[in-house]
C-alpha cells in the first residue's frame, strides 16, 4: 500500500468548518487574484475566477477563498507555476492522469487554509465549475438548499472530507442539469 505524501495526509485529515457569509469574501478574492497575476506568467495563464461558496452572496462556505485559474496546460503549471508558488509557501498537489489535477493550499501563520488556487485547461471541467456558481447565484432557493445540505454533510463527515465532498455530489449533478436547461 502507497503512502501518502503528509500534506496530502494533512490536507485530508483537516476537518470541515463552515461559516456563515462574509461580504469581505469578494475583497480576498480580489486581492489574493491580483497578487498571482503579478507573480504568475502571464503566457501559463488566462481566467481568473471566483468559484465554491465563497463566490455567492449569503452562502455559507468553509472560510476559504476557491479560485479557478485557467491555463494551457497542467504541465507548464506543474514546471512553471508550482516553483512559483511553493516558493512563496503554498502547498502544491498534483493527481496525474487523464483528470489530472493541479491545485494549491494557502495557509495563514497559524496555519489555517486561506486560499484554494485551482488550475483548470479552457474546455468543460473549467465551464461546469462556473456554471455552477452562476446557477446558486441566480437561484437563491437553490442556495438555501446547498447551505442546509452543507451544513447537515458537515455534522456528519466533519471529520472525513472525502465523506463530506461526497455528500454533496447529488446535490451538485442536480445543480447542473439545471444550470444547463437555463443556458448557465
Amino acid at each position: 500500500m502507497s503512502r501518502r505524501p503528509d500534506h496530502v495526509a494533512r490536507a485530508l485529515s483537516e476537518p470541515v468548518e463552515l461559516s456563515e457569509y462574509d461580504p469581505e469574501w469578494p475583497a480576498l478574492f480580489e486581492a489574493e487574484a491580483d497578487a498571482l497575476q503579478a507573480i504568475l506568467p502571464p503566457e501559463s495563464t488566462g481566467r481568473i475566477e471566483h468559484i465554491g461558496s465563497t463566490a455567492v452572496p449569503g452562502l455559507a462556505a468553509k472560510p476559504i477563498i476557491d479560485i479557478l485559474i485557467e491555463t494551457p496546460s497542467l504541465q507548464r503549471v506543474q514546471e512553471e507555476i508550482a516553483p512559483i508558488l511553493t516558493a512563496r509557501g503554498y502547498e502544491f498537489f498534483w493527481r496525474p492522469g487523464p483528470d489530472a489535477l493541479a491545485w494549491f493550499i494557502k495557509r495563514d501563520e497559524a496555519g489555517a487554509r486561506t486560499h484554494h488556487i485551482h488550475f483548470m485547461t479552457p474546455g468543460r471541467g473549467f465551464q461546469v465549475r462556473i456554471s455552477f456558481r452562476d446557477h446558486l447565484r441566480a437561484n437563491p432557493a437553490a442556495a438555501r438548499a446547498y447551505a442546509e445540505l452543507k451544513r447537515k454533510a458537515a455534522a456528519a463527515h466533519g471529520n472525513d472530507r472525502r465523506a463530506y465532498a461526497a455528500a454533496k455530489t447529488d446535490f451538485i449533478r442536480k445543480a447542473l442539469r439545471d444550470a444547463g436547461k437555463r443556458g448557465l
